[in-house]
């Protein structure tokens, strides 16, 4: 499954800022608000930072990708942020982040949610990609970017 059938505009921000990961992470969950595959998002948020609790979902790179299953959604939801300023996420590398991909998906959806985390880690893993990304000055400009790339996956 590809990013972008995941992706919608409204789940793109470019220029969020944050003070810390909690303050990232609630903002990132915002942009689910109203996605007709979210029951309840409060419990989504929830699950999202339980998850991080247990282990930072910063991977390297100014990359962190956090995610949860939970039975408050229906279906796998992707969302994306760039900050405007770097925040400290816990990192392994100690790099802050600047790139955010969040994925909510079912208990029962564990394939699912791992191939897009292994998809989503392929293409992020390019540093053309998190440039271009970095660069990008609107969800409309950042959602072509993640089309380029994902086409460049292929």
């Amino acid at each position: 499954m590809e990013i972008t059938q995941l992706l919608e505009l409204n789940h793109l921000a470019v220029g969020v800022q944050a003070s810390d990961k909690v303050e990232l992470i609630n903002s990132v969950v915002d942009l689910l608000a109203g996605d007709p595959a979210i029951k309840d998002l409060e419990v989504v948020r929830r699950a999202v930072l339980e998850r991080e609790e247990s282990m930072s979902t910063a991977v390297g790179k100014g990359l962190a990708l956090p995610h949860a299953k939970t039975s408050s959604v229906t279906g796998v939801t992707v969302a994306l942020a760039i900050t405007k300023e770097p925040v400290d996420f816990h990192a392994l590398d100690n790099e802050p982040v600047r790139i955010v991909f969040l994925l909510v998906g079912r208990q029962d959806s564990k394939s699912q949610h791992v191939r897009i985390l292994s998809r989503i880690s392929r293409m992020m893993n390019r540093d053309e990609n998190r440039r271009l990304f970095l660069e990008a000055q609107s969800a409309e400009e950042l959602l072509a970017r993640v089309k380029e790339a994902e086409a460049r996956l292929n």
